[in-house]
């Protein structure tokens, strides 16, 4: 039992790389974790370089025993959020500790007492940093490769935050898809008996030559496919183009697809080589010799494995057999995709556990139901 736990603010940069490093002092060696570049966690985190604090503001805390850092947590206030749902809702995240009690009482005390203070009534996580981001708290499937922009956590991290008084807000749903062994999808026979001419859809690649606009049409989709989703915050202009330069040094053309029903974009599918298969092994850090095995990692060895980071159909369409034809089609289109480059693996997550259309078209080409995330609530004032 770690003895004498006192929670401190991160206010300098020497704390931010301590609170950056803790998830890896926990779970290096765990099977399911990899560690992010510690980089690109601080370009994340930083309220100069990231979006989405042009609209919420956050702090960190990490959990000391004696002079070692052992845990860490963030509450975060999203002003988007708020606006939307009208109640006094904020949230938290970044939360990785022992399996010890205290560290987790004295972790979500912390960052129940920075919302309360200002005004907040309900906590909401864990989200690192936004529904946009990682979301959720692994509940099961530990074992299972790691996908980037998805949380890790160990067995025994969601009995210790229900011990706290969090109970489950929703459920998130991974899909492991086998594109290699994953037969050939058609709608033709669909179509025909609703007497709809196959000639109104069209799909195709993402063209590089036009990636700007390209994004601007997927983000588009995105803000109106999920905008009756729950907890969503649509996302901003800034995010976009942040997101668009983020995403562009990793677009596989062939996994990244548009669909078009009589002219109008439809539908997109966005899946990126999976950067955590890349980064095993470097523990972090870049130097002295990481850029070269990631760089060769990416580049030439080429990753096996995949996960689609924005999946979504406009609102319109949504219920309708059209839709569901071109939901069909696009996920060939990926399943060619990435037959065709050798990455023989997707991820399609996540999805949210009631959304049952989407689970059975899933379901329906083949995609397993491997990892669990959940989002966990509670009142605070």
């Amino acid at each position: 039992m770690t003895q004498g736990v006192r929670v401190e603010p991160v206010t300098d940069a020497s704390a931010l790389d301590r609170f950056i490093a803790i998830p890896k002092r926990l779970y290096r060696g765990q099977r399911g974790f990899v560690a992010p570049l510690a980089l690109e966690r601080k370009d994340a985190l930083s309220a100069k370089k990231n979006p989405y604090f042009h609209h919420a503001e956050a702090q960190y805390f990490v959990a000391y025993s004696g002079d070692e850092p052992v845990g860490r947590v963030s509450a975060q206030i999203d002003r988007l959020y708020i606006e939307r749902y009208r109640n006094a809702t904020g949230h938290f995240g970044l939360i990785d500790a022992p399996d010890d009690a205290a560290v987790w009482r004295a972790l979500t005390g912390a960052a129940e007492s920075w919302l309360r203070e200002r005004g907040m009534r309900r906590a909401i996580g864990p989200l690192s940093l936004s529904t946009n981001e990682e979301t959720g708290m692994l509940v099961d499937g530990f074992d299972a490769p790691p996908m980037m922009l998805m949380t890790y956590h160990p067995p025994y991290a969601a009995r210790r935050l229900e011990e706290q008084g969090y109970v489950k807000a929703k459920d998130l749903i991974a899909y492991d898809y086998d594109v290699e062994r994953a037969a050939p999808i058609t709608d033709a026979k669909i179509l025909a008996r609703a007497g709809i001419d196959e000639s109104r859809i069209r799909i195709r690649r993402l063209d590089m030559k036009r990636y700007k606009e390209e994004l601007a049409i997927v983000l588009d989709i995105f803000n109106d496919a999920w905008s009756d989703n729950w907890g969503y915050v649509p996302m901003t202009a800034a995010e976009i183009e942040h997101t668009a330069k983020s995403m562009k040094p990793l677009i596989e053309p062939e996994l990244f697809w548009i669909a078009e029903i009589d002219g109008e974009p439809a539908s997109m599918i966005v899946c990126l080589p999976n950067l955590n298969e890349a980064l095993k092994g470097l523990d972090g850090n870049l130097l002295p010799f990481g850029w070269a095995k990631l760089l060769w990692r990416l580049k030439v060895a080429k990753v096996k494995t995949s996960r689609v980071v924005l999946f979504g159909l406009r609102k319109k369409h949504q219920r309708s057999i059209i839709g569901s034809a071109v939901i069909l089609r696009i996920l060939d289109a990926l399943r060619l995709g990435g037959r065709k480059i050798g990455m023989p693996r997707a991820e399609l997550s996540w999805i949210l556990e009631d959304n049952l259309p989407m689970r059975k078209i899933i379901e329906k080409v083949g995609g397993k139901a491997y990892k669990t995330y959940r989002i966990y609530e509670k009142a605070i004032g």
